[in-house]
């Protein structure tokens, strides 16, 4: 149960990190854009910015950072119990 729930986890965490990433090049486009009198769509890209990518950049951060504790509670874990098996 532990391993499908990290594995699901990972899974989000992966799909999140390429809307991060996604949204990073949308906004670098976009200011290329702006800057070059193109409209590449920076104007959409702010509108977003606060219902998506925002909570889109903390559920990264903090998935992270949940799979790297349960990963340490896993690792501490499985450490004790071969030290008393």
């Amino acid at each position: 149960m532990k391993d499908k729930l990290l594995s699901w986890l990972n899974f989000a965490l992966v799909v999140d990190t390429f809307l991060v990433l996604a949204s990073f090049f949308w906004l670098a486009i976009a200011v290329t854009g702006r800057a070059l009198g193109i409209p590449l769509g920076l104007d959409l890209w702010y509108r977003l910015w606060e219902p998506i990518f925002t909570p889109a950049i903390g559920i990264l951060m903090g998935g992270a950072i949940l799979s790297g504790i349960v990963s340490w509670i896993g690792k501490r874990l499985a450490a004790n119990q071969q030290v008393n098996g």
